[in-house]
């Protein structure tokens, strides 16, 4: 697998293509970039006009950027390029369908442009999970000595990864709902879907369309299909995928593993899908306490990144061995501080319900810190479900009143403190709040539940946010 992984004759495919392409963010910069270098007339359209975008735009020197206007299709247009999070309703790709114009996005970019003897893609989306389990999966690869890289929704544009000098073995994909619904021509090795729930509604328009652009990461699979035993909206889609024959549907579950499944046996994961006579048999892969934090979710993530590593043929031992050096990101269920008996944990990433909820099912007695923006999600069956946990709840952010609300049907005994303000200053007030409100034992955490802009750039300030405030509340102990 030597050698750049694009070949000359890709080139001349885009030999004088006229290309827009949409967005000047990350992926839009690096798919300008690599097109440019292939030979293809290129324009980057974005609908700021900013300071930051004209920086950006002047950085792309001899590519032609329209700034100020997202929405008329560029004159002799042959194919558009999108970033991830422009809407399919956008007026430009309006205009492209009416022209006959092709709307593709990184990914699909980044398949097109891979050579012959290029890495095969291990995949993986969900609504949760998917950056943890993609992280996993290259650390169990490469302890199998294997040169590997996390890439796609995180790490390097995954267009200069498959245009780089660097050559691997094989890839560990994340990828986003927004980018397989953009990536038509993707056939990965073998995928995961990790689970389901309604997120970016906003986006996809409904929760079908939602879960069937993520069931695309299954289509032309070689080897497994991963799906979520407990999720039996994943297992549906591996049902409705076209995969190359002789591919396998692999389960992954908390409990005892049946036959082409991988689960946890007294403190064990184990494997039945890819051991011999797997009706009698099973190999043994690691302990509980081998995956950081060993919370029921993280679990099993380390299922499915198990999964698709002994897809690619990875001993049991790298399994074990990657799980061990695995350290898990910033935010993620994050210990910051124990404070006068009480501990406070950041899972800032947990952006929508469903992460939330796996965070809550992690503690017993919970002050619980949530809000921001929805991002038209209900909140109904997750106060419902985690009520008997919470021993007081701290509201911040726009969208508080709709978790509020939820909280006085289903848990009204529990003291809620709202908190009305969006400004950054908020989360020290928020952390006061919920000293108060805890006592020894408990456990203060921050699982908001939504996204974070609303009074953050993202969920990695508002973690960071939130971990110095814990910092001030101990220097005033």
């Amino acid at each position: 697998m030597g050698g750049r992984q694009v070949t000359s004759g890709q080139g001349s495919d885009w030999e004088g293509m006229r290309v827009t392409v949409a967005g000047l963010g990350v992926s839009g910069i690096s798919a300008a970039r690599a097109l440019t270098a292939l030979g293809a007339s290129v324009i980057v359209v974005d609908g700021g006009d900013s300071e930051a975008h004209r920086e950006r735009a002047a950085a792309l020197e001899g590519i032609e950027v329209r700034l100020g206007d997202a929405e008329t299709l560029p004159e002799g247009t042959r194919l558009v390029v999108t970033s991830p999070g422009w809407k399919p309703s956008s007026p430009l790709f309006a205009a492209a369908a009416e022209a006959g114009v092709d709307v593709v996005g990184d990914v699909e970019i980044a398949w097109r442009l891979r050579g012959p003897d290029a890495a095969p893609w291990l995949a993986i989306t969900g609504t949760n999970g998917k950056t943890t389990t993609t992280q996993m999966l290259a650390s169990i690869l490469r302890a199998a000595g294997l040169r590997t890289a996390a890439v796609g929704n995180i790490g390097t544009p995954i267009i200069d990864v498959v245009l780089g000098e660097e050559t691997y073995d094989v890839l560990a994909v994340e990828l986003s709902s927004y980018q397989l619904h953009w990536a038509p021509s993707l056939r990965a090795h073998s995928a995961a879907v990790l689970n389901l729930a309604p997120d970016h509604l906003d986006w996809h328009g409904s929760m079908e369309a939602y879960a069937a652009d993520k069931g695309r990461i299954y289509e032309g699979n070689r080897v497994a299909c991963v799906y979520n035993v407990a999720d039996k909206a994943t297992e549906d889609l591996v049902r409705g995928a076209d995969v190359e024959e002789g591919c396998r549907a692999v389960g992954f579950t908390l409990g005892a593993p049946g036959p082409s499944q991988l689960g946890v046996v007294d403190g064990i994961l184990v494997d039945r899908a890819f051991v011999e006579n797997r009706q009698r048999n099973a190999q043994e892969l690691a302990e509980v306490g081998d995956v950081d934090p060993p919370a029921p979710h993280n679990i099993a993530n380390a299922l499915a990144a198990a999964a698709l590593a002994r897809a690619y043929g990875v001993p049991a031992k790298a399994v074990r061995d990657g799980l061990r050096a695995f350290t898990p990101d910033a935010h993620r269920i994050a210990r910051v501080a124990a404070v006068g008996g009480v501990t406070y944990i950041d899972d800032s990433k947990a952006t929508n319900t469903h992460a939330a909820e796996a965070s809550l099912a992690t503690y017993e007695s919970i002050v619980w810190i949530a809000g921001g923006l929805a991002k038209g999600a209900t909140f109904d069956e997750l106060v419902a479900k985690s009520a008997k946990r919470l021993r007081g709840v701290v509201l911040i952010g726009a969208d508080r009143a709709l978790i509020g609300e939820a909280l006085a049907r289903h848990a009204p005994e529990v003291p809620v403190v709202d908190l009305d303000r969006t400004d950054t200053g908020a989360m020290l007030a928020a952390v006061q709040e919920a000293q108060r409100l805890a006592a020894a034992g408990d456990t203060v955490l921050l699982a908001p539940a939504c996204a974070s802009m609303d009074m953050f750039a993202n969920y990695n300030e508002r973690g960071d946010a939130f971990a110095q405030a814990v910092l001030e509340l101990g220097a005033g102990t």
